[in-house]
């Protein structure tokens, strides 16, 4: 698209193809405008310096194939924008290494404990910002789904729109079969075989996001089978039926066995005697995930981390 530094120096009309059909017009233009605030992109929208098909759109407006687009020049006049853009060699390096599985259709990637899935919030760089630096090639990539900045383990990434929207299909039902291992305090029953209690967000005063067990909040369902026992805790593999915001976390915490190292919902004092023993962050892992992609099977293992690989070899 005779594109430096992602922006364009003149007016450009853009074709549509599959990789963006679908997409709302304000997230297409964030991505192709990159670095560019958001308040400017819907600045451009509202002046009517953005056209699909000579008209003005709304930031809803869903592309569609062969739709063109007007992109004008749009340059950057904060300096401090440009700062997120770079991916250190450590960190693509560490992705690198991290791919489990990769195809045509996707990508999935073992995520380390600590890097947010999206850039904002004081991150500058998601995973997704960083693996779309190291792919600049790729016309479409997208996250299926989320996994919270400190839990470690496997990410499905889209390749295709279509990908996309079969995942989202098998995951809105029972279709991907996801597990997690985690360490929650005290001594899990065997007989404990599923916590099904119903999930509300709830935002504090702090701005921090909390979710907690409500009657008026949404259905949710989690699975649990003893893996291990320690001294004063337990290695439990969780599958999630539904995918709500920090669902195992909450779910632990109201069967009475918090995560170890769980800051948001576990216990200080039991985190601080764990630190001791050697697990310095949130103990979950999503170790596994199986399902039916175009009528192939395909399983993916993300192994321990060996922080938390060393705990359990060194209690066990």
């Amino acid at each position: 698209m005779g594109m430096e530094s992602g922006r364009p120096q003149a007016v450009q009309l853009v074709t549509v193809d599959e990789g963006a059909d679908g997409q709302r017009i304000d997230n297409y233009l964030l991505k192709v405008l990159k670095g560019v605030p958001k308040s400017r992109i819907y600045r451009i929208l509202r002046k009517g310096e953005v056209r699909v098909n000579k008209s003005r759109v709304k930031p809803e407006y869903k592309l569609e194939v062969g739709d063109v687009v007007r992109i004008p020049p749009v340059r950057v006049s904060d300096p401090g924008e440009k700062a997120s853009a770079f991916v250190s060699d450590s960190l693509a390096d560490t992705l690198q290494k991290a791919i489990l599985f990769e195809d045509d259709r996707l990508l999935i990637i073992d995520k380390p404990s600590g890097l947010a899935v999206h850039g904002g919030s004081g991150v500058s760089l998601g995973l997704i910002e960083a693996l779309r630096k190291m792919r600049p090639e790729a016309k479409f990539l997208e996250l299926v789904h989320r996994l919270d900045r400190d839990t470690s383990g496997c990410v499905m990434l889209a390749k295709k729109r279509s990908t996309l929207k079969t995942l989202h299909g098998l995951l809105r039902g029972d279709g991907v079969d996801k597990r997690y291992l985690a360490l929650v305090e005290g001594r899990w029953s065997h007989r404990k075989e599923q916590v099904k209690l119903p999930l509300e967000k709830n935002v504090l005063r702090s701005g921090e996001r909390m979710v907690k067990t409500t009657p008026e909040g949404k259905y949710a369902l989690t699975r649990y089978q003893v893996v291990q026992r320690f001294a004063g805790a337990t290695l439990v593999e969780a599958k999630p039926v539904t995918g709500r915001t920090h669902q195992i976390r909450v779910h632990c915490q109201a069967a009475g066995h918090p995560i170890i190292g769980d800051d948001k919902y576990g216990k200080d004092e039991v985190n601080q005697r764990f630190r001791e023993r050697g697990v310095q962050r949130l103990f979950l892992h999503a170790h596994s995930l199986r399902f039916e992609l175009e009528g192939e099977w395909i399983e993916v293992r993300a192994p321990l981390s060996k922080d938390l690989q060393s705990f359990v070899e060194s209690e066990s």
